[in-house]
């Protein structure tokens, strides 16, 4: 099992010294509608990072539709094809598909075109992450961030429609504690969960009242070994990163 933090490049010395294992930036800092001339400096500071960026998220941004009457097929390719290129190049191996601000449908929009287009999108995004080593993670969100994809049996769906190699699900602790989805969804689909993000209370793991043992008893039955990235708001982000690698290691037993 490997642990990370979801954080800007520049922080990725501090996540280091605090032990973890890798660092999961977002998609949107590779500003792919830009040329690669244009975010070399961006680019280098992804190439010199002291930790790995095993990870990404936030593929979209926000202007950036794929559901509604609005939606340029032609940008999103281009889009995608620039985004992985560019995380591939990184060496990432996972990218994170949440973007609630691109996926929502709008007010009275056909809940049955959505789905279509969803799937529109996740083969497109297939054609070409299937000619990579990178997985994309279907992101279930809490029904205030989405309407659409709001729990890891929903995600699976759309994953088992597309039935591409490279499309897989995410399994969110705070999304599910917010919407009340049973933990034991995680066991139910554990064939198709392929990263994890966890939070307390929003907070840092350890900071909060969350069920941290129902959890972890959800991940070992699924046995799940793969990447755990921290998902959260920072008080002290220096100290905290430290108290909630050691939280995490605690609680999953992770032998030093």
């Amino acid at each position: 099992m490997r642990f990370g933090v979801c954080a800007s490049i520049e922080k990725a010395g501090i996540v280091k010294r605090a032990g973890f294992d890798f660092i999961e930036c977002t998609v949107v800092s590779l500003q792919p509608e830009l040329s690669d001339v244009e975010v070399q400096s961006v680019l280098n500071q992804y190439r010199e990072s002291p930790l790995p960026v095993e990870s990404f998220n936030i593929l979209l941004p926000r202007d950036l539709k794929i559901v509604g009457d609005c939606v340029d097929a032609g940008r999103v390719r281009c889009y995608l094809e620039k985004a992985v290129e560019r995380v591939q190049a990184i060496g990432a191996e996972t990218i994170v598909f949440g973007s609630g601000g691109s996926r929502t449908a709008p007010q009275g929009f056909s809940r049955a075109k959505a789905e279509e287009q969803i799937l529109q999108f996740l083969d497109t995004l297939a054609d070409i992450t299937d000619q990579t080593d990178i997985t994309i993670v279907i992101e279930p969100l809490n029904t205030t961030e989405s309407n659409i994809i709001n729990s890891v049996p929903e995600a699976v769906g759309y994953a088992a429609k597309v039935n591409r190699k490279s499309i897989r699900v995410l399994a969110d602790f705070y999304h599910m504690y917010k919407d009340n989805e049973p933990l034991d969804n995680i066991v139910r689909h554990r064939e198709w969960i392929r990263h994890i993000h966890v939070s307390d209370s929003r907070y840092a793991p350890g900071m909060g009242d969350y069920p941290y043992p129902a959890f972890v008893d959800c991940v070992n039955q699924a046995g799940y070994d793969g990447r755990i990235s921290v998902e959260c708001l920072w008080n002290d982000f220096e100290a905290e990163t430290s108290l909630s690698r050691n939280y995490l290691h605690r609680i999953f037993a992770v032998t030093e």
